[in-house]
């Protein structure tokens, strides 16, 4: 969809190539991490219950591909203007943003495989690097790339373009409330919910937002 939505339109500006190359180089690298991980595992446990129920499994392939949409608006809206405008203070904030929100997301997710690949740490939960700060690093990452995306694109909008804010309003709902963090910790309570430890980490460490939330 970025591609098609750069493509079609044939202006090229700065703004339009730096945002659709953090969603390229966003997807590249979420894509192959999520793939190599199948091919470890075998499959994706969160879609067991799901997997042989064609009705409910829909449900879940329509939803991601509202994601999809929801998220990309910025991006899209900004890849169909043909007047150019001047770089500005928001496009570098928000690019800064986003490169933070990607470095965050590959090292915790680095951190995480590390430790789970380490024979020692089989049936444990992870403590160290950035999820020693943080319960959910990666995800925090998520949300500021496209944050930071929707700041530089906003610029750019004019009437009812300013729709492009459900992008990270939308990433964040899913994420706090619906599909990320909620099954994780309901997944982590019923592995190590009667282990002081882990009762200990939960209390101790930062949600989402590292020391803060």
């Amino acid at each position: 969809m970025t591609l098609m939505s750069l493509g079609s339109n044939k202006s090229y500006h700065t703004r339009q190539k730096v945002n659709s190359g953090m969603v390229l180089a966003w997807a590249t690298r979420l894509g192959f991490f999520l793939f190599t991980r199948i091919l470890h595992d075998g499959k994706d446990s969160r879609f067991d219950k799901v997997r042989h129920r064609p009705g409910t499994f829909l449900i879940y392939w329509t939803i991601q591909g509202v994601w999809i949409f929801l998220t990309l608006l910025p991006v899209l809206i900004v890849n169909s203007k043909k007047n150019n405008q001047p770089v500005n203070e928001q496009d570098h904030i928000g690019w800064g943003l986003w490169g933070l929100g990607f470095v965050l997301e590959v090292l915790a997710d680095y951190q995480k495989s590390q430790f789970k690949k380490d024979p020692n740490n089989a049936g444990k939960f992870i403590t160290s690097g950035l999820w020693s700060i943080s319960r959910h690093p990666n995800y925090f990452g998520e949300i500021l790339m496209w944050l930071g995306i929707y700041i530089s694109s906003r610029s750019t909008f004019q009437g009812w373009e300013h729709v492009g804010a459900i992008s990270p309003i939308f990433v964040t709902f899913l994420l706090t409330r619906i599909s990320g963090i909620p099954l994780l910790e309901a997944a982590g309570m019923k592995k190590w919910g009667s282990d002081p430890a882990y009762l200990a980490y939960k209390q101790n460490t930062a949600k989402l937002i590292p020391f803060i939330w």
